[in-house]
């Protein structure tokens, strides 16, 4: 629909449509992409589950494993999925802490798209016998 609150908020992606498959070597490359919020005018939980997420550990190279969870209140705009895919798969060439991780994440997201709220969780897999839970939040 293009009248109302459902006009055509794509318009200005690029990587939905895209059959192009370039992963970005690094989070640095990546681009968040956003839309309009149609609904600016009230405030609504979006939560992005993301099991599959690898990093690889700065010190001996090797990867890391764990689920991030992000949650957000948008303001003007909305975070893209494919592109926070897209973003989040460009960790798995990256060496970092998991605390870095999660608190890059959320920052990159609050440029993005100024949401309202987020909250952003890290849940790592066992190393050395030893998982560890990070979580961060930010309110506008």
């Amino acid at each position: 629909m293009k009248n109302g609150k459902h006009k055509d908020v794509t318009r200005d992606l690029t990587l939905l449509a895209q059959g192009e498959r370039a992963y970005p070597e690094s989070p640095d490359d990546a681009r968040l992409e956003t839309f309009e919020n149609c609904y600016a005018d009230r405030d609504y939980w979006i939560t992005f589950d993301c099991p599959e997420f690898t990093s690889l550990c700065p010190v001996t190279n090797q990867p890391d494993f764990g689920h991030i969870s992000i949650r957000y209140i948008p303001n003007k705009r909305c975070i893209e999925s494919k592109s926070l895919k897209l973003y989040l798969f460009a960790f798995r060439s990256s060496n970092t802490f998991h605390e870095e991780a999660v608190n890059r994440i959320m920052d990159d997201i609050k440029t993005a798209c100024e949401p309202r709220k987020i909250i952003v969780e890290g849940n790592f897999r066992p190393r050395g016998g030893i998982s560890i839970n990070v979580t961060c939040d930010y309110t506008a």
